[in-house]
């Protein structure tokens, strides 16, 4: 059994049962972490001292030892008490998660829970597909590489929001928008703490509470039922939700390229249309994940974008960094995500361009963003509700 304790911020660094969690997604090197938080060692049986210096350096003996499990913590204040969050379960190889399960996320550490699965085609560039069974590149994209599309699952979740603080420097928690229902075409709101996670981000878990995530939408669309597994089942409010905002949620294509150990996922979202000075502007959000594969510190210093309308324009776009930050990726903090928001003058489009990448020693870098299309829904229905009931 490997149990979960938390307390954030934190830091959980697990066996060889998520090597790969422990080893790319976060602090291994405790102690060149400068702060002052309650870490968490999980390992596949009871740890000896040799493997709490390996990896700690250092233990906090009041810490329990329990299933394999040390806690430990610096400077804790004495007398403190770890959260018991959950206890960790087996993640499946294959197969899908189903609604009410809980996780953490393998990349951003927070904790959350499944709504309900996307089955999305991912189309991976950084494979090389047999000619027959790829998708060629738009036209005046980087390189004539054609890729294949393979079927990958999605989960739409929710964030605890008692996490939101501590991830919002590397991922937005009101990345999921929406086209207001009224005359201001440009007019957005979002969902806060709603989020889309890729499968292997997924670290299952199961609790004995039966209000495991604080998030108001939790109790409208999850009930409590210990006879089923998972024990949260989906209300009727959250299977009419998901069919009334099914156009505007639903996740179709991924793209994914990795330059110089640098992996660049974008995952467009059609929004809608609306009328604007007698003509019609077609609106889409798109989610990027940056992510550093490698162990050298770099961050992203510009974008350059290239947006081509069927109308038969060609944009150029190019700045300082993402949403006004200029983010890090190093090995402790790989990954940082983001969503914006384009809009055409036409039914659909493509982009695509190239992120302006620093090392340490000043040196520049240009990372592909991989080509993806941008398609409206030809059953252009009314805006979405949103979440009010």
């Amino acid at each position: 059994m490997h149990v979960i304790y938390l307390k954030r911020p934190a830091v959980v660094v697990t066996g060889d049962m998520y090597c790969k969690f422990a080893c790319a997604r976060v602090h291994v090197h405790v102690p060149h972490v400068q702060r002052t938080d309650l870490y968490v060692i999980l390992c596949p049986s009871p740890p000896n001292t040799h493997t709490h210096t390996h990896w700690c350096g250092s233990v906090d003996t009041a810490g329990p030892v329990c299933n394999g499990v040390a806690c430990f913590g610096r400077n804790r204040p004495e007398g403190k008490i770890l959260e018991t969050v959950g206890v960790f379960e087996a993640v499946k190889q294959h197969g899908k998660y189903e609604t009410g399960q809980l996780f953490l996320h393998s990349v951003f550490g927070y904790r959350g829970i499944v709504l309900f699965p996307w089955h999305a085609r991912l189309y991976d560039r950084d494979i090389t597909p047999p000619m027959s069974e790829s998708k060629p590149d738009p036209p005046g994209a980087h390189g004539s590489k054609e890729v294949k599309g393979k079927t990958h699952t999605y989960y739409q979740v929710l964030i605890d929001t008692r996490d939101c603080p501590h991830i919002s420097q590397r991922s937005q928690t009101e990345a999921v928008t929406f086209l207001a229902n009224h005359d201001d075409s440009r007019a957005l709101y979002a969902i806060p703490g709603l989020d889309y996670v890729s499968h292997e981000d997924i670290l299952p878990y199961n609790s004995a509470e039966q209000l495991p995530i604080q998030h108001e939408l939790f109790e409208r669309f999850l009930m409590y039922n210990p006879a089923k597994t998972p024990p949260f089942t989906p209300r009727d409010t959250l299977k009419a939700w998901q069919e009334k905002n099914h156009p505007w949620l639903e996740l179709s294509d991924v793209h994914r390229e990795t330059t110089e150990n640098i992996r660049v996922t974008v995952i467009p979202f059609y929004m809608g249309m609306r009328e604007a000075q007698n003509s019609n502007v077609y609106w889409w959000r798109y989610c990027i994940r940056l992510e550093n594969m490698g162990s050298e510190v770099v961050q992203l210093r510009e974008r350059h974008w290239r947006i081509f309308s069927l109308s038969g324009t060609l944009e150029t776009v190019r700045g300082r960094g993402v949403v006004g930050r200029e983010p890090v990726l190093s090995k402790e903090q790989p990954a940082f995500q983001y969503s914006s928001h384009v809009s055409l003058q036409a039914p659909s489009g493509h982009m695509w361009g190239t992120f302006r990448i620093e090392r340490t020693d000043g040196s520049h870098f240009d990372v592909r963003i991989p080509p993806f299309s941008l398609e409206s829904n030809k059953d252009d229905k009314a805006p979405p509700a949103g979440y009010t009931f």
